[in-house]
């Protein structure tokens, strides 16, 4: 099966399309009766999954993404390029949400159907909910950002250009968003809970810490105090 299936797919889809195999038989065995010694999804080998992408944002490109949305025509692009960077939210629940769903009193944003099939509430930073409280003044939708995938998908190739950012995908405002997190002292469950990562070992591949930022937050080593200690 996995020879097979990789030669039409990639093999991450190989390994969650063997994953949902073997629980759907877990399920059966143990609840519904079926006799099977074993699972077989669970003896097969799983092909290496591709490493994750490490594409962080550059010194001041940010700022020139956000320049080159306010020359661009869809007028959306900033808020969305901003609200994507403070809550790690993907592509498709920020195009989803909709402003019953949005508490900017409590600054909560709430997810009733996310990638993992679960609901979440995001919190919303300062500067989120900021911004979300502009878009309401001038609102005409009950979608919180009124545009398509396919316009905003558009709208970011031509913006990425004028940025001079010609590899930076949508999709790595969600890795920036998770390892600024992190950065901010956060911690691995923390994160989870605001970016919906069921799976902490998918969380580690988004969160790619610069060392030269830890640098300040580890302490000095002091050998005469360490080998003075008592236990």
């Amino acid at each position: 099966y996995p020879s097979e299936r990789l030669a039409v797919a990639s093999p991450a889809t190989v390994i969650r399309e063997l994953n949902s195999l073997g629980n759907a038989i877990d399920i059966a065995r143990k609840e519904w009766g079926v006799h099977l010694s074993e699972n077989p999804c669970r003896m097969i080998r799983r092909p290496k999954p591709p490493r994750g992408r490490d594409r962080r944002l550059q010194p001041g490109e940010e700022e020139r993404l956000l320049e080159a949305a306010d020359t661009g025509r869809n007028p959306l692009m900033r808020p969305l390029i901003i609200v994507a960077l403070e809550t790690a939210m993907r592509q498709g629940e920020l195009l989803g949400l909709t402003w019953d769903n949005v508490d900017l009193e409590r600054r909560l944003a709430h997810l009733p159907l996310t990638k993992n099939g679960d609901s979440r509430d995001v919190p919303l930073s300062t500067r989120a909910a900021a911004v979300l409280r502009e878009l309401k003044e001038t609102a005409t939708s009950d979608q919180v950002f009124n545009t398509t995938k396919s316009a905003v998908e558009q709208a970011w190739q031509h913006l990425r250009e004028r940025a001079s950012s010609p590899d930076l995908r949508f999709h790595d405002l969600r890795h920036e968003a998770v390892t600024r997190l992190l950065e901010r002292s956060l911690n691995i469950i923390e994160v989870a809970t605001v970016s919906g990562h069921k799976e902490l070992r998918m969380l580690q591949r988004y969160s790619h810490l610069r060392a030269e930022d830890l640098v300040s937050r580890l302490g000095l080593f002091q050998p005469s105090t360490c080998a003075g200690a008592k236990s």
